[in-house]
């Protein structure tokens, strides 16, 4: 009878050690479940893109419960692959011509979120002062990605330096659609990145709005800026699969949230003068 007692007490203590664990695991299971912190990390280049995730975009981000790290590419090549190869989560840097032409150039699945206030083009130069004064055989410092070099070449036409080709995208342009070249122009393709440096070896430069905050550039002191196209309007991009998952639409609602609208308002602010979507202006009115 003792021997009973003793297997029955036993058993009886295995099945509430078993219990008591169970119970712990599923409390401890639901309490991470509402403390879990999504962390994201988001791709940029050199440029105000990096303070727009962190001064615009995070600050909503955070409300929803993400941690947002900010990696910084040098060129305009990792930071897609990097999203397609899930290194990072999402990118701000390129805008919806880019996005398309690399992607399909590189069997890439990507998509755009949102498009953003974008800085334009800029021509600047250490020689002139004026684009009228642009000499005859001048040095012209290019992009060399396809669709801001196309960009470029768009800039110069809309300032009656060349022609391009009828009927065209303008979107994929290249020198060799260059009907007219009043002034025998020297093109120079050089990597986005690069082009301030060229300054003093160029007559004028033809630099993207990005690389030329990130160089400390006087967008005042240009010859010319740059009217964005709205397929020239940077975009949050992400893996197609994301879009409209949790990632894509929080991205979406941060970027139209009043936090995003703050901090690109700001009088005393980066973004004040970067041209807005048109999302944005029918939104709030305001260019």
């Amino acid at each position: 009878m003792n021997k009973l007692k003793k297997l029955l007490l036993v058993g009886l203590t295995a099945v509430l050690t078993v219990g008591t664990v169970a119970c712990g695991s599923a409390n401890n299971n639901s309490g991470s479940s509402t403390k879990e912190t999504k962390n994201i990390t988001i791709g940029v280049c050199p440029g105000p893109y990096g303070d727009m995730v962190k001064k615009a975009i995070t600050p909503a981000l955070e409300k929803k419960g993400y941690k947002v790290s900010i990696k910084e590419f040098s060129d305009y090549v990792q930071p897609n692959k990097a999203l397609a190869n899930k290194e990072i989560d999402a990118n701000l840097f390129q805008h919806t011509a880019y996005l398309q032409k690399f992607s399909k150039d590189n069997n890439l699945d990507l998509s755009a979120v949102i498009s953003v206030p974008t800085a334009g083009m800029g021509i600047f130069s250490n020689k002139i002062k004026s684009i009228d004064s642009l000499p005859n055989g001048a040095k012209v410092a290019i992009p060399n990605d396809p669709s801001n070099l196309a960009r470029a070449l768009t800039l110069l036409k809309n300032q009656g330096l060349i022609n391009i080709k009828d009927n065209i995208d303008q979107t994929k342009a290249t020198q060799n659609d260059v009907t007219e070249n009043k002034k025998n122009l020297k093109f120079v393709p050089i990597e986005a990145a690069q082009e301030p440096r060229s300054l003093d070896s160029v007559d004028i430069a033809l630099i993207t709005g990005n690389y030329a905050i990130a160089a400390g550039m006087d967008f005042s002191k240009a010859l010319v800026v740059e009217k964005l196209a709205e397929n020239y309007k940077n975009v949050i991009a992400v893996r197609t699969e994301d879009l409209n998952k949790d990632l894509g639409k929080d991205l979406k609602s941060a970027v139209e949230s009043a936090e995003f609208k703050n901090a690109i308002e700001d009088k005393n602010g980066e973004f004040k003068s970067f041209d807005k979507p048109e999302w944005y202006v029918s939104k709030y009115g305001t260019k």
